[in-house]
């Protein structure tokens, strides 16, 4: 995701995204804060509109977060008040943090959009000997019981949609030639109590189905909508969703 190459697939749905996307588990913010000092400054590059950030933020010094999405940022979480995060459009794989100037550098679901390689190497820069990288991502929910059927229909019509970078999320970044040696991580379970209207919202915030919609020009969510309400229940009813986490550790000498 290079300044000059940056595939956008969010800005369309910056609003959409911001309201719907799940919230993180403090489990996995604790996880990193077990391996990283308290009073550490952080960069989290790839921040969308500050899903990760909060967590981040609640436990270190100082989060400086960045996207190459003036859109995402204008709706990031921080612009609400946060003494100790600051915000700025820049690319993942170039920063105006100094050298050696953090301790965490923390990705959520954003390091398959990267240019790896720029990536890496800025991360090689900036983080501080002994500093932590830290990458997460999480693949396709679970469906709810009883909804098996609506929701397969539903993601065979966004499937040919997907970029090709959602290989590299399903197989939970496997291949990868990190920069740093690896520490131990356990997965995890990313789960949020939902209505059906924030379902829904989640759905069309997801970038197979933008490019779906602007593709045909059919809404596929509004299509598979009372499919996926009969299935549901009552609109009000809360029901968990589940995505299974992968967690990514590690550390530069």
């Amino acid at each position: 995701m290079t300044a000059s190459g940056f595939k956008d697939h969010f800005s369309g749905v910056a609003d959409a995204y911001a309201a719907s996307r799940p919230e993180y588990a403090d489990e996995l913010f604790d996880l990193i804060a077990a391996r990283v000092p308290h009073e550490a400054r952080v960069w989290e590059p790839g921040c969308g509109s500050g899903q990760a950030t909060r967590g981040l933020a609640m436990r270190f010094a100082h989060v400086h977060a960045t996207d190459p999405s003036a859109q995402q940022i204008a709706q990031h979480w921080a612009h609400s008040g946060a003494a100790n995060v600051s915000v700025a459009v820049e690319p993942g794989e170039r920063t105006a943090l100094a050298d050696a100037s953090v301790q965490l550098v923390a990705v959520a679901q954003a390091l398959h959009w990267f240019d790896r390689d720029a990536f890496f190497a800025e991360c090689d820069r900036v983080l501080k000997p002994g500093g932590l990288l830290a990458a997460w991502g999480y693949g396709d929910f679970i469906a709810p019981e009883g909804m098996v059927d609506a929701v397969e229909d539903f993601r065979a019509l966004i499937d040919p949609y997907w970029p090709p970078e959602r290989v590299l999320v399903d197989t939970h970044y496997a291949g990868f030639a990190w920069p740093f040696p690896a520490l131990p991580a356990p997965s995890l379970w990313l789960e949020a109590e939902w209505t059906l209207p924030h379902f829904l919202r989640y759905l069309s915030s997801m970038s197979a189905t933008a490019r779906c919609r602007a593709d045909t020009g059919a809404d596929p969510v509004a299509r598979h909508a009372p499919a996926l309400a009969a299935a549901w229940g009552e609109a009000e009813e809360l029901r968990t969703i589940r995505w299974p986490l992968f967690l990514h550790l590690r550390r530069k000498p």
